[in-house]
């Protein structure tokens, strides 16, 4: 039987970081948010709009052979990250550096659906099964209630900012999580000129 497909959750802006003790507060990464379903069958990495990651399909490979479980949908982010651990996002678009896969939830494994459980559940069963030391997969950095000072940190050290998530939450699409970004953070820069590529001028337009 094929493993359900689920919609990720996408988090929304919020401008300030806050502390709260209900709250786990995740690095936030700067890659390709991918779902990795592992089944019998196979292994592969989908995007947010359920799009199967071609180029990543022996990184996912990889990250099932690590886990050594049956089957497993885990929730993450697609990096690729420079000598000291920080994520390098245009090497990743180049291709420049090997990908590695940072994994923050685990919705499904070996048969049960765990996607009603409380954030902090997904999460102990996410660490369950996590290697201790692995080449391709590693856990999130995250901190619980001291939302403020992770977010400092980010900051301090030119990362892309935090991923705010209530602890009690199951995984569907009514939870919100929230995101708050470095605004000074240096590889955001041209990414909009990156993506949407230059505007075409009118073609009246005199040189």
């Amino acid at each position: 039987m094929a493993l359900p497909r689920v919609q990720p959750i996408r988090p929304t802006w919020r401008k300030e970081p806050f502390d709260a003790p209900d709250w786990l507060f995740d690095l936030k990464y700067d890659g390709f948010r991918g779902m990795c379903y592992i089944e019998p069958d196979g292994c592969r990495l989908l995007s947010c709009n359920g799009k199967t990651f071609a180029r990543f399909e022996t990184l996912a490979r990889q990250v099932a052979t690590e886990l050594g479980v049956s089957e497993a949908i885990v929730d993450g982010e697609v990096i690729t990250a420079d000598e000291t651990g920080r994520p390098q996002f245009y090497d990743l678009l180049r291709r420049a550096r090997t990908p590695a896969y940072v994994a923050f939830d685990l919705l499904w494994l070996d048969g049960a659906d765990l996607r009603e459980l409380p954030l902090s559940m997904r999460r102990q069963r996410l660490q369950s099964i996590l290697p201790t030391s692995a080449a391709f997969i590693t856990g999130t950095v995250s901190v619980t209630a001291r939302g403020c000072e992770l977010f400092d940190l980010m900051c301090a050290n030119d990362l892309k900012g935090v991923v705010a998530k209530r602890l009690v939450d199951p995984y569907n699409s009514r939870v919100r999580w929230l995101k708050i970004k470095n605004r000074d953070y240096s590889q955001a820069k041209g990414r909009a000129d990156l993506f949407n590529g230059p505007r075409q001028r009118p073609a009246h337009s005199a040189g």
